[in-house]
């Protein structure tokens, strides 16, 4: 099964909690910076360290299933209220980028072998992250439901989420998808 969890401010101990609660085995982290002035706890080294020190598996994949990639192609250049030029990520041409396809496929593999995965961001709110809006729902195109744990903890699945992003409305309507960018600007 794959999970999806956001660190946020959480003390490490309880984090490990949520974990063992999900049977999580394998701890994918998906930030694109894998570095936290807020939480250094969870910065990429000390993090690892501390998972294995404790019975899990990190497994670095933020470099082609990140929310920000490199790639300059994955965003829209607009302009915003202030009339200012800025951009912001498309995750749609995101998931057709040959990276993200392959990290896809890492995911898919861990599932078809029964591995309790967990890919792990910043956000604790999966509807605020691209776990959901382009991982979550790239996988959901697959046939593959994300199990995402919220804030308080609790198990919210990838069509749940999808409606809290969408208003109300399937990510999916008769006349193509919905528009999936990130809502923050880039600078």
């Amino acid at each position: 099964m794959i999970f999806s969890i956001g660190h946020g401010n959480r003390e490490f101990e309880d984090f490990i909690k949520l974990l063992q609660t999900y049977n999580i085995e394998y701890l994918i982290d998906v930030r694109s910076s894998p570095y936290s002035k807020f939480s250094p706890t969870f910065n990429r080294e000390a993090f690892s360290n501390l998972l294995k020190r404790k019975g899990f598996t990190y497994v670095y994949l933020g470099d082609v299933l990140g929310g920000l990639p490199k790639d300059p192609t994955c965003y829209i250049e607009y302009t915003d209220k202030k009339h200012e030029e800025a951009r912001k990520i498309d995750y749609s041409k995101i998931e057709k980028k040959e990276f993200f396809i392959k990290g896809l496929e890492r995911l898919k593999t861990a599932n078809e072998k029964g591995l309790n995965v967990a890919v792990m961001c910043s956000e604790l709110n999966p509807e605020e992250c691209h776990r959901s809006k382009l991982i979550g729902l790239s996988l959901q195109k697959e046939g593959i439901i994300m199990q995402h744990i919220t804030k308080n903890g609790k198990l919210m699945d990838q069509n749940e989420v999808n409606l809290l992003i969408n208003g109300g409305k399937s990510p999916i309507n008769l006349w193509g998808e919905i528009d999936m960018t990130s809502k923050r600007k880039i600078k």
